[in-house]
């Protein structure tokens, strides 16, 4: 690195301190002039809004943490694990427990910490939700609260350690209440408890729950949390908290509500960092820093703030900027591209203007609100489409910072293995139906193919010609049905070419033209002998769906009925460069034998099944789009998409196999870059 060498440092590495470095990286992966380095006392970043997820027992407290390592895998940034207690802005150095770190441009995105706002008690009696370890503390200071209190004999002791009290019904104390409420009956039963000995409270000196969104989404979460068993003091004010107990004036009486679990979701303010910083430099607002309109301190232009850190108020509004996600995302995008115009020396600078797309509240896991849309028009959503549009975003982020493999986790977390149906889908995706009882679907399926596969070498596929009768018969055949010609034998025995036998495949080429010509002189005579159609469906003529029966439908079994789909630009490609040339004829055929029977081997051995499945599903598409399939057949489509994932897993050489490949896999630099892994 030379003398001009220039070193970006950012502090903090939540949502928008990651974001941050990760675009910078992106700008600067061709300039070995620049370093970028991340510090941050974890060595992961934590998603902050799940917090009531894992503190409620819904997920795993690894569903939201992820690796800084991992994010910044194959990137030029430097991830460094330290507690930053200081910054020398005269001396451009950030001071920190295991040592100091220059800088030239430095990102302030230390994030937010509660503020207790003087309530006596609070800090020392209440249990905090803001960061990953407060969500663990809870989650097992709740389960603890139930074991204790299936031992406890005293009723009002018992009363005590089953009572739940949030403070704050913002975003996180609403999210935390709902989560609770739900969690609440689980844990009854788990533990043999009378739902009516457990209490849930919440509290918020405004009049309203999440006062950001409009009055009547405010209305339906407070309807929400009393269905499930919420009660609120709305318009209170909280005194005291104390050990075991908490006061407060609502509605004016005082009110003294016994409970061990009072949980703090009142307000936050700049971290310990910015608040120092802020000392320093122009701030407002609890601790947070004063910017210009390019995302600089009004103090120093070589320091960026970015996320819940900004005081920045907006050309044409009346607020600061909103601590939400949001502002995160686009605060880092306008402070990267700003710091890499200042160290280029080209570019203009960035206002930062945000357009926020709205907000978004889950009260449990299968319910919640949504107020978004444009800048200039939001609409509300509530229930379904709201937990669906939350999802939607969080998975729009995971893109930003952890590709695929944080999509696949998240998925995971939140649907393929949920427990007591807690997801706005129930429990319809999860994976509660033990995999070793499709093993012996799985043999038999792999069994069947290399049965087609040794039944096609039997009939010469290996050394003859046979597409052209293959395809040839079955296009006649469906016809024959279609146009209401029948077929020599009096109508109903002539089959698709997808039974592979050459036959077959003779005799109904031979059955259609006795057919075509004898109808040639009585084709209202002979209509009703042929099969009956189903559906001739054709969709703008890019593709037809054909269902047929040979026989009508009176006396047809799954073995009469056959299902196609025919697309005119693939029977092009089969009848221009495949039929007319009998080496691609015989190549067609040698490659349908032995993925037939490598697809069998590979699910009986249980070797590489995602792949031999996804194979399967392929053959069979294409069987369905050249000489359609029998109902009788489709049984193979659905056998290999409950196969698809993991079967091999089960008694199977996959068990030993994937783990090693898997870990190989990961070690490649441009996966690790890419993320597409997942652990």
């Amino acid at each position: 690195m030379q003398d001009n060498a220039k070193k970006i440092l950012v502090i903090g590495a939540g949502y928008s301190g990651v974001l941050t470095a990760k675009k910078l990286a992106k700008r600067f992966k061709k300039n070995p002039n620049v370093s970028i380095s991340i510090v941050d006392k974890n060595p992961f970043h934590t998603m902050l809004t799940e917090l009531h997820e894992v503190a409620a027992g819904r997920v795993s407290e690894d569903s939201i943490k992820l690796s800084l390592k991992k994010i910044f895998a194959g990137r030029k940034v430097n991830v460094i694990q330290d507690t930053i207690t200081g910054i020398d802005f005269d001396g451009k150095k950030a001071l920190g427990k295991n040592g100091s770190y220059d800088y030239d441009y430095l990102v302030i995105a230390t994030g937010c910490r509660p503020t207790y706002f003087g309530v006596e008690g609070a800090a020392e009696y209440s249990y905090k939700l803001w960061s990953y370890d407060d969500a663990v503390i809870l989650r097992d200071h709740i389960l603890d609260c139930f074991r204790k209190a299936t031992r406890e004999t005293n009723l009002e002791e018992k009363k005590k350690l089953l009572s739940f009290f949030v403070v704050g019904a913002g975003f996180t104390g609403t999210e935390m209440a709902g989560e609770l409420a739900e969690y609440v009956p689980i844990l009854c039963e788990e533990f043999e408890v009378d739902r009516s000995l457990v209490s849930l409270y919440i509290a918020d000196v405004l009049p309203r729950t999440v006062p950001t969104l409009p009055e009547k989404l405010s209305k339906k979460i407070e309807r929400r949390l009393e269905k499930t068993g919420v009660q609120l003091f709305l318009g209170a004010k909280v005194v005291k908290i104390g050990e075991g107990y908490i006061e407060l004036q609502h509605g004016g009486e005082d009110k003294r509500i016994e409970s061990k679990t009072v949980i703090w979701a009142a307000g936050t303010e700049s971290s310990e960092l910015a608040a120092s910083a802020a000392e320093k430099l122009e701030s407002a607002g609890r601790g947070r820093i004063k910017t210009d309109k390019y995302l600089r301190s009004l103090n120093d232009e070589s320091v960026y703030v970015t996320g819940d850190n900004i005081f920045y108020i907006p050309e044409g509004q009346e607020t600061p900027v909103p601590q939400i996600v949001e502002n995160c995302e686009q605060s880092a995008a306008v402070a990267a591209h700003n710091i890499t115009c200042a160290i280029k020396g080209e570019g203009d600078m960035k206002e930062y203007n945000p357009k926020f797309h709205g907000f978004m509240v889950s009260v449990g896991g299968r319910y919640g609100v949504a107020y978004v849309g444009t800048a200039n028009r939001k609409f509300s959503l509530a229930s379904f489409f709201a937990m669906f549009t939350k999802h939607f975003i969080n998975i729009v982020y995971f893109v930003q910072v952890l590709g695929w493999n944080k999509i696949f986790s998240y998925l995971k977390h939140e649907f393929f293995t949920i427990r007591h149906n807690r997801s706005f889908v129930g429990g319809h995706f999860s994976n509660k139906t033990p995999s070793f009882l499709l093993v012996p679907l799985r043999l038999w399926l792999g069994a069947v193919w290399v049965f087609e596969g040794v039944m096609k070498i039997v009939e010469k596929w290996l050394v003859e010609p046979k597409l052209k009768g293959f395809f040839g018969g079955a296009n006649q055949w469906y016809e024959s049905i279609l146009k209401g010609v029948a077929t020599s034998d009096g109508g109903s025995s002539a089959t698709p070419a997808a039974s592979a036998v050459a036959d077959a495949v003779s005799s109904a080429s031979n059955a259609v033209a006795d057919a075509v010509s004898s109808a040639t002189g009585g084709a209202v005579d002979t209509v009703e002998k042929v099969g009956q159609v189903l559906i001739n469906f054709d969709f703008l003529g890019l593709f037809k769906l054909i269902a047929v029966s040979g026989k009508d439908l009176a006396h047809s079994t799954l073995n009469d009925l056959a299902f196609r789909i025919d697309i005119p630009i693939l029977n092009w490609f089969i009848n221009t460069l495949i039929i007319p040339y009998n080496g691609m004829q015989l190549f067609m055929q040698i490659f349908i034998v032995i993925a037939e029977i490598l697809i069998g081997l590979s699910l009986i051995s249980g070797l590489f099944t995602t792949a031999s499945t996804a194979a399967s599903l392929v053959l069979q598409v294409m069987f369905v789009c050249t000489t359609g399939l029998y109902f009788g057949t489709f049984w193979m489509v659905f056998a290999a998409i409950a196969l698809l994932i993991g079967s091999g897993r089960i008694f199977g050489l996959d068990y030993y196999a994937m783990p090693f490949l898997k870990k190989q896999w990961k070690n490649l630099r441009f996966v690790r870059k890419l993320y597409i892994y997942n652990d």
